[in-house]
């Protein structure tokens, strides 16, 4: 059998995030403004409850294309809200919004978001070593960078501990903990 971070439950659809997703390094702007926005919503709620809800995520946010989400307009947010597959947060929407248009304004000053935030860290993944999920932080002097960062050009529900969790699943540091099967396998990719 193999051994997993404790943290994720038995639930197959967590399972396979974590054996899939999590800590896997990405570099596509959409999906990494998908994760920011996810993680935005999740503050406050399981991260269970947002995997249940990403495929209607996908489907009211178009895609989590910024271009598109960036225009959204008052009548958009009021149909967002009625949509009882989505978390029916209005400030959270709203930030999406905000933050479709700030990922433009990042696109357009360094040429994608992915060259933005992967540049906060150095531009390579951070190998932790980690022996019990005890020793993992909720925040780092990374996440402190990349919420400052992000705040000063407009981002909203991006502090430091959505940061840092942020970073652990688009693959800017490697958490597993050592006795999982996945840290090799992420630590290799992050090498490359």
């Amino acid at each position: 059998m193999k051994k997993r971070c404790e943290w994720r439950t038995e639930d197959p659809l967590y399972i396979a995030y974590h054996d899939t997703e999590w800590g896997i390094p990405v570099h596509d702007d959409i999906r990494l403004f998908e994760m920011l926005v996810l993680e935005g919503t999740q503050a406050g709620l399981s991260w269970l409850i947002i995997l249940k809800k990403r495929e209607n995520y996908r489907r009211a946010f178009n895609g989590f294309r910024p271009d598109l989400v960036a225009q959204y307009d008052s009548r958009k947010i009021d149909q967002l809200l009625q949509n009882p597959g989505i978390v029916r947060n209005r400030a959270k929407i709203e930030s999406a919004i905000q933050n479709a248009q700030a990922v433009l304004k990042v696109q357009k000053d360094f040429g994608t978001f992915d060259a933005f935030l992967w540049g906060l860290s150095g531009g390579r993944p951070i190998q932790n070593a980690w022996r019990s999920l005890t020793e993992i932080p909720s925040r780092t002097r990374e996440s402190d960078l990349m919420s400052k960062e992000l705040k000063k050009r407009g981002f909203k529900f991006v502090g430091s501990t959505i940061c840092y969790a942020f970073m652990q699943a688009v693959g800017m540091v490697n958490d597993h903990v050592l006795s999982c099967f996945c840290h090799e396998k992420v630590k290799k990719l992050g090498s490359l």
